[in-house]
């Protein structure tokens, strides 16, 4: 029976809601009604029906299993109100489009591709916003690439030639055509000018192999010809296969039926044939028309001539398809090759022109306009070239342009925050380019930065120092001092001096990278903005919030006067940083202000789950708690933690941050039990993800001290804050915005073992110190006198304590005003909790 095809208006004809990347349906299909039984049979009965699992299309290459499963599609779409087609030849590829799928269920932007995908399946999975959804795993070959990413719930379809998922699940074999559906299908490609007689005996010849009846089919259509004309043809190239011997893994009626098709075509229109063998030497997914509407420099003149003349090129592509060779999306441009013609091909060539074809596709995907890769809009470009990069083994290329392209291609995947391709990606490409052109050519070089980038996304700290000093080391001898990847290597070497706690060392190196920044480029400059914000950081981390400001207020003025197609990440970084420097300066108010701004820039310009967005959450919430907003910040603080602990898992340092701030607004809240889980973890992974001596994972202790003195465990808070304040004055010292947070708390821990001498001297010393450092008015110079005071009071110094309690409630009238919560817990005369949030490095 030849395809159903559904009328205007009726149900059938329904389209879902969401409808993603489906093939056009085969006007041509015919056939296969007992197998579409069998697997709707299969489908309807079950949660998940898959192909191949439990219900499997699995057969050779070009028996028809893609189009049987794009007509189970259009017979039943309106069952459904998602469908949605993911190429799964590579893992790529299916990430890439689940996370397209994500933005088309309405879900939040994510950070990158790994994110939106896990998104896209666990709304699948909660049936949120649709519980009819159907997915279609095309060329699913690695049975343990794809088991990971099956969703339940719903229906899934897999296609693959690999049997071994039948040792999985129930599989349905795919066999070639029944004799009926190939004279069917013959009478049908060829509008009923063959008889039934000679399609008989071209179905013979061809093995009733679909994709083999295509080509004829489309021959025998399109030339004019007859079947005892293409019977003959198939003939003389069969004797001529088996005299050279054919390819084992090839059907003999498919490679005969290809090589007619290509003779046929090469008689016709030469170029066409051509630009076929340009196109074997891409991935078998899609290839975007304009990967092939630019000539670059280095093609052979014939196929830069065909290529920079649009006519000759339309035709050409055009008569690909209509020779069945290639299946053209004429809305979507663009063009795809089967894998079975493509290896066809490449094989009909010596070893030499191989490489040749294939160097000509390096600079084809080279000379593509994909934009800037750190451009949100330009990560769908991207994406679609991911299914071509492996297959055109574009690792291998020694040429700077191809070699530009690539860093590119890793360049979108960290900045779109798909953090673990981008690592595989990276470690592939330096081990082939270091291995073809050493370790100090510029290119390794570069593929490294971006390599050292990723792995402080993922926390690798010790290990992206260790690269980053190398590369620092050749890049100053063979750059040059004043090259930019010299600098950015100079740049990135303070970020690991921040990760080591080396906050003096990260100054020094930051002032030395923009000093040779501002003397090579100009002040609005995108690595001098960069460096700028850096050396903003180091300032916040040794306490001068004043200068952090203006650095961070510098970098923001900067991106946003570059206008549209700034980079958004760096801007919203600058703004956060900003935010932070005037939270940390003690002004909350204001700090919840720009941070409300730079949380909305980042929901917009970069979805709710980018890196950047998510951190700047939680210095949001943290703004918030301390203007004194508790319900605000636990919203914002759970929800940015339970897509941190998702996304990134426990140990990313975004995650420590997170659960540090939700464990603080919980604490204020009274909630400590949850507060004292979550703070006892974080510390246990702090000194996982940071080094033993770290200031963050000493700092961090005062919180869980904090807990342990409010459940009335003072001996264990004084202990741990004791720990905590040898770490900090060691590396620190105690004239540190950290180091003086754990004295204030050490002073309270005293306080509540009833040594309010010892607890008085405490407080004297770290508030003295807190007036030199911040001033009189700091809220944490606050906390000290608020401290102090109620300790005076307790041991007697009754005249001294009246004094600074007026003093103190006056200035918290001037500053927080009288109903912030921590001058309520100032004039009931208890000790104000000072607690830790660590900065991003």
């Amino acid at each position: 029976m030849v395809g159903r095809q559904a009328t205007a208006g009726t149900p059938e004809s329904r389209v879902p809601p969401v409808w993603g990347s489906v093939p056009p349906r085969n006007k041509n299909f015919t056939g296969r009604e007992e197998l579409l039984a069998t697997l709707r049979a299969g489908i309807a009965s079950q949660v998940t029906a898959v192909v191949p699992q439990p219900k499997t299309l699995h057969g050779l290459g070009g028996v028809g299993k893609t189009q049987m499963a794009v007509e189970y599609i259009y017979r039943y779409r309106h069952e459904y109100d998602v469908v949605w087609w993911i190429p799964s030849d590579q893992p790529f590829l299916v990430k890439t489009a689940l996370a397209e799928l994500a933005s088309h269920l309405g879900l939040p932007a994510a950070s990158g591709i790994e994110d939106a995908a896990k998104e896209a399946l666990d709304a699948l999975r909660r049936g949120e916003p649709y519980a009819k959804w159907l997915l279609v795993f095309d060329n699913a070959d690695q049975p343990e690439d794809l088991l990971d990413l099956i969703p339940r719930d719903g229906h899934v379809l897999i296609t693959s030639r690999n049997h071994r998922w039948g040792s999985l699940v129930d599989a349905i074999p795919v066999d070639v055509f029944h004799r009926e559906e190939s004279v069917e299908f013959l009478a049908k490609r060829v509008r009923n000018a063959i008889s039934e007689r000679d399609a008989a005996r071209l179905a013979e010849e061809l093995g009733d192999l679909p994709l083999a009846l295509e080509q004829a089919g489309a021959l025998l259509f399109e030339r004019g010809m007859t079947a005892a004309e293409y019977l003959e043809q198939l003939k003389k190239r069969t004797s001529q296969l088996l005299s050279q011997g054919r390819p084992a893994e090839y059907p003999l009626p498919m490679t005969a039926a290809w090589s007619i098709s290509v003779a046929n075509l090469t008689e016709t229109l030469p170029e066409a044939v051509e630009l076929l063998r340009v196109c074997a030497f891409f991935g078998s997914e899609p290839i975007p028309r304009g990967a092939i509407s630019r000539a670059p420099e280095g093609l052979r003149p014939e196929l830069a001539g065909l290529i920079n003349d649009t006519i000759r090129l339309g035709r050409a592509v055009g008569e690909l398809g209509r020779y069945a060779l290639a299946r053209l999306d004429i809305p979507g441009r663009t063009i795809q090759i089967h894998r079975l013609v493509q290896k066809l091909v490449q094989d009909e060539l010596s070893l030499e022109d191989q490489e040749h074809y294939r160097r000509e596709v390096h600079l084809l995907l080279a000379a593509y306009d994909a934009g800037d890769p750190d451009d949100e809009t330009s990560w769908p470009k991207y994406s679609s070239l991911l299914g071509h990069l492996a297959p055109t083994k574009i690792g291998d290329s020694d040429v700077p342009e191809v070699r530009a392209f690539a860093i590119r291609m890793l360049r979108s995947l960290l900045s779109s925050g798909d953090y673990q391709s981008a690592r595989i990606v990276a470690e592939d490409f330096i081990d082939r380019w270091s291995a073809e052109s050493g370790v100090e050519h510029p290119d390794v070089v570069r593929v490294k930065l971006e390599h050292t980038n990723v792995l402080r996304e993922l926390g690798e700290y010790d290990q992206a120092t260790e690269l980053n000093n190398e590369i620092l080391a050749i890049a100053e001898k063979v750059l040059g001092p004043e090259d930019e990847d010299t600098l950015r290597a100079l740049r990135g070497s303070a970020a690991d001096l921040r990760a080591l706690g080396d906050f003096k060392g990260a100054l020094e190196r930051d002032e030395q990278a923009l000093r040779r920044y501002e003397e090579k480029y100009p002040r609005g400059h995108a690595g001098t903005l960069r460096a700028a914000h850096n050396l903003a950081l180091d300032y916040g981390l040794i306490s001068d919030y004043t200068r952090a400001r203006e650095l961070h207020d510098r970098a923001f003025s900067g991106w946003q006067q570059q206008g549209t197609g700034t980079d958004k990440s760096s801007m919203v970084s600058a703004l956060t940083g900003l935010a932070r420097a005037v939270r940390l300066s003690g002004e909350y108010s204001e700090a919840c202000d720009l941070g409300e701004d730079a949380y909305a820039i980042a929901m917009e310009a970069l979805g709710a789950e980018h890196n950047w967005t998510l951190r700047t959450g939680t210095d949001l919430a943290i703004a918030l708690r301390r203007h004194g907003d508790y319900e605000r910040a636990e919203e914002l603080a759970l929800q940015v933690h339970e897509r941190c602990v998702r996304l990134y898992g426990l140990r990313s340092p975004d995650t420590l941050a997170a659960a540090t701030c939700l464990s603080n607004v919980w604490r204020t809240r009274d909630r400590l039990d949850e507060a004292t889980t979550l703070v006892v973890d974080s510390v246990g992974r702090y000194a996982e993800v940071y080094r033993g001596d770290h200031p963050y994972s000493f700092v961090c202790l005062t919180n869980l001290a904090v807990l342990r003195r409010v459940q009335g465990e003072a001996r264990n808070a004084y202990e741990l804050n004791q720990r905590a304040i040898a770490g900090l004055d060691a590396g620190l010292g105690r004239d540190h915005h950290f180091s003086l947070t754990v004295a204030l708390n050490l002073a309270s821990d005293l306080a509540a073992l009833g040594d309010l001498d010892a607890a008085c001297r405490l407080g004297e010393d770290t508030l003295r110190r807190l007036q030199v450092l911040f001033g009189d008015v700091h809220p944490l110079t606050l906390t000290g006198a608020a401290n102090l005071s109620a300790d005076l009071m307790a041991n007697g110094q009754t005249d001294r304590a009246k004094a600074m309690i007026d003093e103190t409630r006056a200035r918290y009238e001037r500053t927080l005003g009288l109903n912030h919560p921590d001058t309520h817990v100032f004039l009931n005369g208890r000790h104000l909790d000072a607690d830790f949030d660590p900065p991003p490095i």
